[in-house]
């Protein structure tokens, strides 16, 4: 028993011996590198960590500010190899904001340091910097190394080109070339501002994209009470008519109340060919939407059906009614009117609304007419806000209706891989609906 303890004692200083190294044996620099140097906002990148001990524990925390002033933070804990190095390809995190294998975790992952805001990009000409710095586990004050890697939203020779023309407003991306290309019209959210980190990516695969405000953006009206759909058709024709579009129509893309938007714009108006929307409503929300002489009323919610969750957020997912309820019927958008082909993007822990039984609506209305000319893609553990590939995700914050913070739904690794997913669907889907035959790009 005495040898044992005796055993025992010496140990533990024996192991840290061997495991700390020699002065001599320490590495020059710890190096941080990405790989590519840049790349586009859509596009991956490796991160490898070099010149650490054997089986270092290091954290590496990246950090973002927005155009809106608000910090993004994320954390990953990695072990290094024998070779002293962390590849987050094959590098599990232990820990942080996201465990497990993720190549692209540290730029999914970035949270708000003021809790329930999105992540916003206002001009997508100036790259995103984030800021990546490896620290030591247990003495976190320590940095060992970090670099700045730039995420372009424009491949080089895209133009941005501000449009002020008639009553529209918003940004158009035009794809390096001679073209023509095929045109895509880009609606955003509840808040009526152009999304353009959406629009220019799409531009950098050979799509010529309009993103579309329609009220408190610039010099359009701060507050509406209702929408025009006489709007949204100058922006069609605006895009049909510019040189470098091709074909006899063009796609939307939208995503939440942009979504009725878009099924109403395929159902009224001509010239539209191909149309996502990702959690949308299959039925006019919030504002009666006019179109010449026909006005559709708006579908508003309960807010006796609003409840609150388990972290004191509210919850608004029950508040939108059935819009087959008789009373809500005039609130149905006519999908059946429409000339073009659809793709309903549903989220199935979508929190704002539930947007799997509204596709399903819309789906169930064209095929009582005879069509089939649609798709439904559901992603399981998504919530509201599906976005361009490695934005970070968005669980919660001020619903521009509601006025206070709601819960949005989803899990951020799930919702991230949809992200990714449903970016090459929208592109095999536009390239496959809209005319791009010889498009030279």
């Amino acid at each position: 028993m005495l040898y044992r303890a005796f055993y025992f004692l010496h140990l533990k200083p024996l192991t840290r011996v061997s495991v700390r190294m020699s002065a001599s044996d320490r590495p020059t620099a710890v190096g941080l590198h990405f790989i590519p140097t840049r790349c586009h906002f859509d596009d991956t990148v490796q991160v490898i960590v070099r010149g650490l001990f054997p089986k270092q524990m290091v954290k590496l925390v990246a950090e973002v500010e927005d155009d809106k002033g608000m910090i993004f933070r994320s954390s990953a804990v990695h072990r290094a190899t024998e070779h002293g190095e962390v590849d987050l390809n094959s590098s599990p995190s232990l820990g942080g904001t996201y465990n497990g294998t993720e190549p692209m975790g540290l730029f999914w992952s970035l949270g708000p340091l003021t809790p329930h805001n999105k992540f916003t990009w206002w001009d997508a000409s100036r790259p995103v910097l984030v800021d990546v710095k490896v620290v030591s586990h247990e003495r976190p004050e320590h940095v060992l190394a970090k670099e700045t890697h730039q995420r372009r939203f424009m491949k080089e020779g895209v133009q941005r080109v501000v449009v002020t023309d008639g009553r529209i407003r918003g940004t158009l991306f035009i794809p390096p070339g001679p073209g023509p290309f095929p045109g895509i019209v880009d609606l955003y959210t509840l808040g009526g501002g152009p999304s353009e980190p959406r629009a220019s990516l799409l531009a950098n695969k050979g799509f010529v994209v309009l993103a579309l405000a329609f009220y408190r953006y610039k010099d359009l009206p701060k507050k509406v009470d209702k929408l025009d759909l006489e709007y949204f058709e100058e922006g069609v024709r605006f895009l049909q008519k510019h040189p470098k579009v091709k074909g006899s129509g063009v796609g939307v893309i939208s995503i939440s109340k942009s979504g009725d938007l878009a099924l109403s714009m395929a159902s009224f108006l001509s010239g539209i060919k191909a149309v996502v929307t990702i959690n949308g409503c299959c039925a006019n929300t919030l504002f009666p939407l006019k179109y010449k002489d026909t006005i559709i009323p708006a579908l508003m919610g309960d807010l006796k059906k609003v409840t609150l969750t388990e972290q004191g957020l509210l919850d608004i997912s029950k508040a939108i009614p059935d819009p087959t309820a008789n009373e809500n019927l005039a609130t149905v958008i006519p999908v059946e009117c429409a000339d073009c082909n659809f793709m309903f993007v549903a989220s199935e822990d979508d929190m704002n609304w539930d947007s799997v039984f509204f596709a399903e609506l819309a789906a169930q209305r064209l095929r009582d007419s005879g069509k089939e000319n649609f798709e439904i893609v559901r992603y399981p553990k998504a919530g509201h806000f599906v976005d361009v590939p490695y934005m970070p995700f968005y669980p919660s914050g001020v619903h521009a209706a509601v006025g206070k913070v709601v819960t949005f739904g989803g899990e951020a690794k799930t919702n991230a891989h949809a992200q990714v997913e449903l970016w090459g669907r929208v592109q095999e889907f536009f390239q496959k609906h809209l005319d791009t035959g010889n498009a030279q790009h």
